[in-house]
This record gives structure tokens, C-alpha cells and sequence, in this order.
């Protein structure tokens, strides 16, 4: 509630600044009203944060909050509504001068001398502009009223006066704060006898299948004790690949645990979405087969939804476990479970060791002596809950002082009691612990359902399109955003995390309990209605709303009644007329629309109705347009459209207004990576995200040229340009400035024309990329200085180059690791100029050539003959100099496809340091490392795998002779 205040004032603020710039007012007496609004606002702000923790108590405080609260969002919707008017008229404005230019220069300096400030000279619009200002201001006017009877009632509760946050930003270089989920307290005879009876070590009675359940409160570690039983090393050996995680919850959707546990199968096919085809699927899948199934968080207590599964699960062979985790015992017996676990809390002992490990992982011994009597108490108060130990702990973890320590002891939320036995009350000092931003991006995450798995990204997006995020930070909003996940992470907010190579969380869950806790927070908010009987809910004061229709004729009279809704999920049929939609829910934030059968239409025009939509995402978008009604949503920040339609070519002509736009993710097909942008991109000049983009042909006068990409310095991640074969000259490459785009790291480049060499050289990519491709390259050569800068390189793939006969000089790149070159079609021979030692061989210095390369793969090269060492190009006289010399001294991986007039491998590879070789289709090579008979056997007999034409020739070390082992081998072995 306190950052939805904050917000307002900071629009205000914002407000002013744009009136200023454009000379526009209010009409007049409104000045004073607004001040007054202002000063309301800072009025209450000050006791908010006194109050939110009082309402958990008191009942008059709360609704005392909810009437704040409508009043806040109402007031937001009229300011936001007050600026988006400001940002059109300036939009026009330019629209028009740049009109005047295009036609007569004159003209526009006309314009500007006449009407400096006035958007357009038509008197309708004027007339038009005065009537939403009179409505702009009548509308304050009234806000007024309702928040002067606000202020009045506070003084009525005696509030306290904000003394600010206490809690500072975790920073970034504790990387240790994600404890280990195996490091678990407590449990070592109750995991050792689960993980005997997986196994099948025990003497116990035969089921088919045979069920083994969890059952135990929240928070008391149920999943946890599942997820060491499912990664432990024994149990995956046992089970091979048939293992098979599903979080269920509720309601338990048969058709959805049906197709989770097909997906994990490998059997997945989007074209079975009837429950009887999806069992027979699974039934196939299993057949004959011991697997290891794990239903995580069951519910239901319904036998009938759970019977056809364990008919299917009949199937598979002896042996075979389905562990199921469940706060009721009721549900196990239902599942007929052959051994039940009831999972007690921990003693006393075990919970302190759960707290101590996180609250004083970073205090020294004399810090945590003088903390200790007061961390055994607030670890009692933790009734031997594991995750309220664990919440508490990292609670505690930024706390120095005593006096810190005792305030969380004596805090009077310990008082609060809930479900689960108070297991909130920790949950509750955690969440009153956090700044304002971050209560209301954490209990955003209860609109989205339980065991979800959250994108940090997409979190990060939401978050900024609800306004979370500062906006006086507006050029680094996402770094912000990432900051709160991170932190809420650290806090023991998310677990089951998944993290990309460089050791950033890219995907996350929230335990079970969290969520509910975060429900708690947003009681009458957040609703979830997926059935005909809860479309009679009562949801006029829902702000966040996820809302599946699975039939043409649903009656959604009882949902529009929702006018405050800021956040609508709407997964329809192909036949529901998304207009009726439009008509309503004018102030949305953030909308995500997901056709189930993959056969939307084309949005209607009245998307333009949402004139305060920040995040729009268009699941399987079939249309073969958006409309151009799209373009008037100048507040846009994130467009992400999957486009599954064939016919869709261009984007709207308009894309240039949407000025404030972030992030433009689009996902295409193959046919339709000729999708091309109009003129104007280039001023989209907030973009982040821009990972596909297209060159026009030159004839095209309304496409988009390359050097659009001049003032898009603030791209990030992945960039993909298309169509770079018709640049026409060096001139629009350099115009690009691709090597101010310093936030990129990948980059994709796809070629096809005359001046392809030209057009690479006058590129000039930003120095810190770390994955580049080059693709349908048509020049005979390539520049050694053009990929010389990039210092950080690390992966570089090289793909259909028809014409080049020499490759660069990659082995001076030092940061490289993996190089795969395909479809080399003119290449005869890679020589000494491939490792770059041309000019240093008469040196002998220390030199490292490839230093960090750990794989190199050669797919596709038809005409490819030699492959040249030093040793070969010099003769025997140079072996002195070659010991000068370290050729790819980490090479771990070689591969060779489709060479089939390669005649040998270079000599440099006997001291290569490679643990697998694979040469498939390449005959003469194929001849020549054949084991022990091979004429290059001598430079690869050290290489512990070998793999030629499919089958091991060498494995681990050890000659494989039987046809069988070298066939089961080859089934195991990626690709």
C-alpha cells in the first residue's frame, strides 16, 4: 500500500514536469485541488506502514486500508490517464512536424512560430483537449472528497509515524545464500528408509503400483525429502531415464498431470488432448518399463479422478514406485498407499541447526557468541518447521545488533495466528521486514497458481508494468526489478531454483505455503476461475485475474464487474469474440491472451481501449496482422507475440509511437523470418529486447533499413538481424553503430548478398559479446579485423558459406570455447592461417593458440581435403620452434560429420588433451582411425572416446569389442 502511495506522488512529479515542457494547464481553480490531492497523499503515506502491520489485528484498520487502497488505485488510473493525454499530444506533434518537413520545410517553421505548443491546429482538436481536461479535473475533484474523509478517519487510530525501512538490498557478491536443499536437518532415517524401499531393498508386499506417501502439515518438508529421494544417484541409476516429476495441486486437472508426465516421457504430441488418448499414450510409454513416478502436493480426495491413472500405471513393469507427497492422510489412503510416512516437526535441535546455518553464515565467531541466546529463542518460536526455520534464518542473516535481533523477538506478529498452526506469524516478520516495493512484487506472485514455475524475466516485466518499479529509476527499471527478485530470493521467498551458465536464476517456484501466505496478503484480489461454478464469484474488487473459458456461450456478466481489474490471463477457444472482452477491463496494466486450440483470430481493433496496458502477450497467435489500432498504446512497455501463423509478414506501419516500448519478443517460425518492420523503429529508443530484426530489400521505401538501429543503444541479450544481404552500402552498416550496443551478448547474423564482406568489415560488433553466429556469408574471404576485438567470444558458429576458401585467424580469439563451422561449401583446406601464427612462427615466445577451446565441431564440409598442423606445413625441422608453441590445450570435444574427403587429422592433436572424438560420413578419415590398424591411430590412441560411424571404437578408456556393448553404448551417448 506505502509503494502505491510512493508511486502516486512520483507521477505527480512526473506530471508536472511534462505540463511544464508543453505550456499545457488545467483548466483553471484545479491547481489548488491537485496541490491538495498531493498533500493528502503524503499525509497518509506517513502512518502506512504503522498501519499494515496493525491490520492483521485489527479489523477497522483493514477496511481502513481497502478504502485507501480503492482510492489510490482510482487516483492512479486518472493520473495515468492525464499523462498518457500528454505523451499522444507530444506523439502527434512530432508526427506533424515531421509531416511539414517531409512536404515543405518552410511549413514547419511556420508551424512552430504559430503554434509552439498546441498539438494540432484543428479547433476540434483544441475543443476535444479542453473537454478531457474539464473531465481530467472534475475527476480530481472528486478524488479529493473521498481522500479528505480518509484523512479525517486516521486520526480516529492513533497511527505511528513511518521511521522508513529497515532493510537494505542484498548485494550481489554473496553468492552463497542459496543454501543447498540437500543440506536438509533431521531426516537422514526417514530419506535412508524411503530411499531402501525405492530401491526395492525392503520386504515389502507387491503393488502394482505400489504407492509410497508423504503426508505431513506445510512448511514441514515434504517436497524437500521427495526431491532428495528423486535426485539421488542410487535411485536414478535404478529407474534409468523413466522418472518422473508432477506437481499436481489443486484442482487436480487429470489432463494436465496426464500430459506432464507424457512430456517427461518424451512422448509429448500437442494433437492428444483427450484424457482416454492421453493414458493410452501413457500406458505405451511405460509399458514393460520399471519407472519412478512423483506426484507432489496432492489434494484431492476424489477416488474417480485418481482410478484412471492407477488402471494406466498397471502397465508398467514390476518394480515400479509412484511416491506421492500430501498434507492429508485421507489422500494417501485414497491412492491406496502401501507405506505411509507421517513426517513430524523437528526437535529442537535439528530446527536450530536449520536456523543457525543460514542467520549466521555471514557473522564471525564473536558476532554470532554474542547473538546466540537470542537466535536459540527465535529458533523455538519456530514450533520445528523447517521452512519457518529457514525463513527466520535468512530473516536474520542481515540483522548485526542485538537490538535488532530483539525487536524481531518481542515483534508483537508472533501474536498471529493462521493456518498451519502460525506457521505465517515468521513468514509475516519477514514480509513487514521489506520495503514497500518488494511486499507488493512478492504478493503479486499469488495471482499465478501454485507450483508454478515463475521466468525471472517475466516477473521482472509484471513487476514494471504494475508500476512496482521506481520510476524516477525509468532507465534502469529492469536492473531494479532484478535487484527485488534477487533479493526476495535470498530471503527464502523462492526455492527450486534453475540457473542459466553464467549462475543467474533464470526460472523459480514458490513453496506451497509462501503462496498461500502471499493469497493471505491479496485476500479479494487475486482470483483464479478455470470452472462454470466459479464464474458466479463475487470478484468486483479483483485487481488480478486468471480466467479460463473452455466454452463458446460462458456467460461473463458476473466477471465484468470487475472494473478495477489491472491484470487479466484470458486462455480462450478460437470461437470466443474477444470485442465483448475489449468492451470492458479499460484499466488493465498487463494482459496475456492464450488461445487453447491455437486458432486465434486477429485481435480486434478495441485493444486500443487499453490505454494503460504496460505488458501485452499473445500466446499462439494465429491472425496474419496486428491490427494498427495497436500502435495507439503509448504506454506499451512489453510485446511479446508468438506468431504461429504462416501468413504473417509485417509488423504494423505504426510501431514508431509506441515510444515507450522495452521489450519487443517475438517468436517466429522459419517461415516467416522475412518478417519485416517499418520505417520509424529507430526511435523506439527505450528498447531492451530486440531479438529479431529484419533489412528491408532495397526497393522497399516503407521498410526498415539497418541503420534504424543507430540510436538503439540500450539492447540487451539477443540480437538477430536478417536480410543483412540487402545492405546497400558500407555506409548503412557503419550508420548502425553496432558497437554501441555494449549490453549485447549473443548475436546472430544472417547474410546473402554481393557486399557481404564490405557490409561484415563496416559492422563492427560491440566488444563484450559472448556468443556470435554468421550465416549465409557470401564473400571469398573474411576480415581477420573484424573479429579480432571480441576479447570475451566465447562460443562462434560459422554456418553456410558457399563461397569462403580460407578461414580467419580463430585461434587468436582467447576466450573461445566452442567453434562449430557447417556447410562450408567451397573450403578445400584449414590450414596454419586458422590458428593465426602466420607471423609469429618465426618467434619463439610462448604462444597459446585457441588457449580456452574446449570443443570444435566440422558438420557438412564436402569439398574439405586437408586439415594442415605445424608439424605438416614445416617439415621436421621445426620441432624446436613448435614446442613454442600450445595448440587448443583444454580441447575436450571433436567432431567430424560429413567430410567425406578429409584425408587426416593434424599432428597437434597427439597432445591435445580430448576425452571424445566422434567421425561420422567422412570414409577416408573413418579408414584411417580405425583402432590399431588406422594410419592416424598413433595422433588419437589417447583419446579415452572415440566414436567412428556410430560405434565406439574406444570408450572410457577400454577397447570395445562386441557389437552389442558398442550398439547400447551408442543409444546412451547425446545426439
Amino acid at each position: 500500500m506505502a509503494e502505491l502511495v510512493a508511486v502516486l506522488l512520483d507521477q505527480f512529479a512526473t506530471i508536472t514536469t511534462r505540463e511544464a515542457k508543453q505550456e499545457l494547464r488545467l483548466v483553471v481553480g484545479v491547481d489548488e485541488e491537485v496541490r491538495k490531492l498531493e498533500g493528502n497523499l503524503r499525509t497518509v503515506y506517513a502512518v502506512l506502514d504503522d498501519a499494515e502491520k496493525r491490520q492483521m489485528k485489527e479489523h477497522a484498520v483493514k477496511l481502513w486500508l481497502e478504502k485507501l487502497k480503492d482510492v489510490s488505485y482510482e487516483m492512479d488510473n486518472v493520473l495515468d490517464e492525464w499523462n498518457t493525454a500528454m505523451i499522444k499530444s507530444e506523439i502527434e506533434k512530432e508526427e506533424e512536424e515531421e509531416t511539414a518537413a517531409e512536404n515543405d520545410p518552410i511549413v514547419k517553421k511556420k508551424k512552430k512560430k504559430v503554434c509552439p505548443f498546441i498539438p494540432s491546429p484543428s479547433c476540434c482538436y483544441q475543443v476535444h483537449k479542453l473537454v478531457l481536461r474539464h473531465d481530467i479535473a472534475h475527476k480530481i475533484k472528486e478524488l479529493n472528497r473521498k481522500l479528505d474523509e480518509i484523512v479525517r478517519e486516521r486520526e480516529m487510530y492513533g497511527f505511528e509515524l513511518t521511521r522508513g525501512p529497515t532493510f537494505e538490498v542484498v548485494e550481489h557478491r554473496k553468492t552463497t545464500a542459496f543454501v543447498d536443499r540437500s543440506e536438509i536437518c533431521g531426516r537422514d532415517e526417514v530419506r535412508g528408509d524411503l530411499v531402501s524401499i525405492l530401491l526395492g531393498k525392503g520386504n515389502e508386499e507387491e503393488r502394482s503400483p505400489y504407492v509410497i506417501s508423504l503426508v505431513g502439515m506445510g512448511g514441514i518438508g515434504k517436497t524437500t525429502l521427495a526431491q532428495l529421494a528423486y535426485n539421488d544417484p542410487e535411485v536414478q541409476d535404478h529407474f534409468e531415464k523413466n522418472i518422473i516429476w508432477v506437481c499436481v495441486s489443486e484442482p487436480f486437472d487429470q489432463c494436465k498431470v496426464a500430459k506432464a508426465i507424457i512430456e517427461t516421457l518424451g512422448g509429448s504430441d500437442p494433437n492428444i488432448i483427450e484424457l482416454q488418448s492421453l493414458l493410452k499414450k501413457i500406458c505405451e510409454l511405460i509399458m514393460g518399463k520399471k519407472f519412478f513416478l512423483v506426484l507432489d502436493n496432492v489434494w484431492t480426495e476424489d477416488f474417480t479422478l485418481w482410478e484412471p491413472f492407477k488402471l494406466s500405471l498397471k502397465y508398467g513393469a514390476h518394480g515400479s514406485r509412484i511416491l506421492v507427497t500430501t498434507r492429508k492422510n485421507v489422500v494417501a489412503k485414497m491412492m491406496g498407499s502401501a507405506r505411509t510416512f507421517n513426517l513430524e516437526v523437528l526437535s529442537d535441535e535439528d530446527c536450530w541447526l536449520v536456523f543457525s546455518k543460514i542467520a549466521f553464515s555471514d557473522k564471525d565467531s564473536k558476532e554470532c557468541k554474542q547473538l546466540e541466546d537470542l537466535g536459540m529463542q527465535i529458533s523455538n518460536k519456530c514450533k520445528g518447521l523447517p521452512l519457518a526455520a529457514k525463513t527466520l534464518g535468512s530473516l536474520m542473516r542481515f540483522k548485526r545488533s542485538r537490538e535488532q535481533w530483539e525487536m524481531v523477538l518481542n515483534s508483537s506478529l508472533w501474536e498471529f495466528e493462521n493456518v498451519e498452526r502460525g506457521l505465517f506469524a515468521p513468514l509475516l516478520l519477514s514480509y513487514y521486514d521489506l520495503p514497500s516495493p518488494l511486499r507488493r512484487c512478492l504478493s503479486y506472485c499469488a495471482f499465478f497458481p501454485k507450483d508454478y514455475f515463475f521466468s525471472s524475466d517475466e516477473l521482472v516485466f509484471m513487476w514494471m508494468a504494475q508500476g512496482y518499479i521506481n520510476s524516477k529509476e525509468n532507465m534502469e527499471m529492469e536492473i531494479k526489478a532484478g535487484e527485488y527478485f534477487e533479493s526476495l530470493a535470498m530471503l527464502s521467498f523462492f526455492q527450486d531454483f534453475v540457473k542459466d551458465y553464467g549462475g543467474k536464476i533464470i526460472r523459480c517456484k514458490m513453496h506451497d505455503i509462501v503462496h498461500d501466505f502471499a493469497q493471505l496478503m491479496t485476500k479479494n484480489e487475486c482470483f483464479t476461475i478455470n470452472s462454470d461454478k466459479e464464474l458466479g464469484l463475487d470478484c468486483r474488487n479483483a485487481h488480478h485475474l486468471r480466467l479460463e473459458i473452455a466454452k463458446e456461450d460462458q456467460n461473463l456478466v458476473s466477471i465484468y464487474s470487475a472494473k478495477n481489474l489491472r491484470t487479466l490471463n484470458f486462455v480462450y477457444r478460437s470461437d470466443y469474440n474477444l470485442s465483448n472482452l475489449f468492451q470492458h477491463f479499460r484499466r488493465l496494466r498487463m494482459l496475456t491472451l492464450d488461445c487453447l486450440d491455437g486458432k486465434s483470430k486477429e485481435l480486434p481493433d478495441t485493444v486500443q481501449n487499453f490505454i494503460h496496458l504496460r505488458y501485452l502477450n499473445l500466446v499462439n497467435y494465429n491472425g496474419d496482422k496486428l491490427p494498427e489500432t495497436i500502435c495507439n498504446l503509448c504506454n506499451l512497455q512489453t510485446l511479446k507475440v508468438n506468431i504461429r501463423s504462416d501468413g504473417f509478414k509485417k509488423m504494423p506501419q505504426g510501431m514508431s509511437k509506441l515510444i515507450n516500448l522495452r521489450h519487443l519478443i517475438l517468436g517466429v517460425s522459419s517461415l516467416n523470418r522475412k518478417l519485416e518492420f517499418p520505417r520509424g523503429i529507430g526511435r523506439l529508443i527505450s528498447l531492451r529486447t530486440l531479438r529479431y530484426f529484419f533489412v528491408s530489400g532495397k526497393d522497399d521505401n516503407k521498410g526498415c533499413k539497418l541503420e534504424e538501429l543507430k540510436n538503439l543503444n540500450y539492447l540487451q541479450g539477443t540480437l538477430e538481424i536478417r536480410g543483412l544481404g540487402n545492405v546497400a552500402n558500407v555506409t548503412e552498416a557503419e550508420n548502425a553503430q553496432l558497437k554501441k550496443k555494449k549490453h549485447l551478448r549473443d548475436l546472430n547474423l544472417y547474410f546473402g548478398g554481393e557486399n557481404d564482406a564490405l557490409v561484415l568489415n563496416a559492422l563492427e560488433p560491440p566488444r563484450d559479446l559472448v556468443n556470435l553466429s554468421i550465416n549465409d556469408y557470401q564473400g571469398t574471404r573474411m576480415s581477420p579485423n573484424w573479429m579480432m576485438p571480441l576479447i570475451n567470444l566465447k562460443r562462434l558458429t560459422l554456418t553456410c558459406f558457399a563461397q569462403l576458401d580460407c578461414l580467419p585467424p580463430l585461434g587468436k580469439l582467447p576466450s573461445l570455447k566452442s567453434l562449430k563451422i557447417t556447410f562450408f561449401m567451397s573450403l578445400k583446406k584449414v590450414g596454419i592461417e586458422f590458428l593465426g601464427i602466420e607471423n609469429e612462427i618465426k618467434k619463439c615466445d610462448k604462444i597459446k593458440i585457441f588457449p580456452n577451446l574446449k570443443t570444435l565441431s566440422f558438420h557438412y564440409l564436402n569439398e574439405w581435403e586437408d586439415w594442415i598442423g605445424i608439424g605438416e606445413m614445416r617439415g621436421s625441422g621445426g620441432e624446436e620452434e613448435e614446442r613454442c608453441i600450445t595448440i587448443m590445450p583444454h580441447l575436450k570435444q571433436l567432431t567430424i560429420l560429413c567430410s567425406p574427403k578429409l584425408k587426416s587429422l593434424p599432428d597437434f592433436l597427439r597432445t591435445a588433451p580430448l576425452q571424445m572424438l566422434e567421425v561420422r560420413h567422412s570414409s577416408i578419415l573413418s579408414e584411417r582411425c580405425q583402432k590399431g590398424s588406422g594410419e592416424d591411430w598413433a595422433k588419437i590412441s589417447h583419446i579415452p572416446n572415440i566414436q567412428i560411424d556410430g560405434k565406439y571404437v574406444q570408450k572410457d578408456g577400454r577397447e570395445v569389442n562386441s557389437e552389442s556393448e558398442s550398439s547400447s553404448s551408442t543409444m546412451n551417448l547425446p545426439g
